[in-house]
């Protein structure tokens, strides 16, 4: 499975969108795994085509990987244009587009690649990102529901359900979904993230406060725990502990000065950006 480059996605859609495979193989294209209609290509236009499609993928897959989502989508379309029946390429487009907001497109893209590939849990899961990015809470549950009857083993698709349960206010399903993505992938570190502010917001501050702190020994360059435990030790009275993490916070990224930006593009729980918002005001 191909994974997008996370470092490049806001975190609101780190860690959740994926790419099909995409493989050159024995003279035909094969994206997620799924053949082209061989018909469609003439036999003296399969060289050709394979190479120049294989220039246009390695080209998508790099303007992703550069933040360039505009040009991975152009390239994404191209390559739709020329072989259409390839559910990857869709699916692909859609999570370039939804890397710019768009996400209404990116939803017709999604439905696409499933009408090609029924069985392909990649599109479900990336439309499920972007139906909670309009709050359509249960829709997208709906979705990680169906990717994890393809695959129940899919860490993303239990994290994910996690955050869509979080946005209908169901935590402690949350905070079990959360917990059985990092026990599938113990490096899931996002999902452990969103473990620990889930117990936050639950009420189980010792212990939330605890595993952020592991997290920060595990992952010392984790902007978003050393938010977290900015905004956690503050309202706990351990200020100098909390002004501490706060200097490392914001030098690895400042977005989290903007309580609107980790309200409603991170979505922090709303007891976390409550003191998160009381620290920046010194209150």
């Amino acid at each position: 499975m191909y994974l997008v480059n996370c470092k490049l996605l806001t975190p609101m859609i780190r860690s959740l969108l994926r790419f099909f495979t995409v493989l050159i193989v024995t003279g035909f294209l094969c994206l997620g795994n799924i053949l082209p209609a061989v018909a469609q290509v003439q036999p003296t236009d399969i060289t050709a085509s394979q190479q120049e499609l294989g220039e246009l993928v390695q080209k998508a897959f790099e303007a992703t990987n550069e933040g360039k989502f505009p040009i991975a989508e152009d390239f994404w379309t191209q390559i739709i244009e020329k072989f259409p029946d390839q559910a990857a390429a869709w699916s692909n487009r859609g999570n370039s587009r939804v890397s710019q907001n768009n996400l209404k497109a990116a939803i017709s893209d999604y439905e696409k690649a499933m009408e090609l590939a029924p069985n392909a849990p990649d599109p479900y899961l990336n439309r499920g990102t972007a139906l909670e990015g309009l709050g359509r809470w249960e829709e997208a549950i709906a979705d990680y529901n169906r990717v994890l009857e393809l695959d129940p083993k899919d860490p993303a698709a239990y994290n994910n359900r996690g955050n869509a349960e979080a946005g209908l206010g169901k935590w402690e399903q949350a905070i079990t979904d959360y917990a059985k993505a990092f026990e599938l992938a113990p490096e899931y570190a996002f999902a452990r993230a969103n473990h620990a502010l889930a117990l936050y917001q639950n009420g189980q501050t010792q212990e939330a406060i605890r595993n952020m702190k592991n997290i920060v020994r595990r992952y010392p360059q984790f902007a978003d725990m050393r938010a977290a435990l900015t905004a956690c030790l503050w309202q706990a009275g351990k200020r100098g502990e909390a002004e501490s993490n706060w200097v490392a916070a914001i030098g690895l990224d400042s977005r989290y000065k903007d309580i609107d930006w980790v309200a409603n593009t991170r979505r922090w729980p709303p007891i976390a950006v409550s003191a998160l918002d009381k620290f920046l005001h010194l209150q």
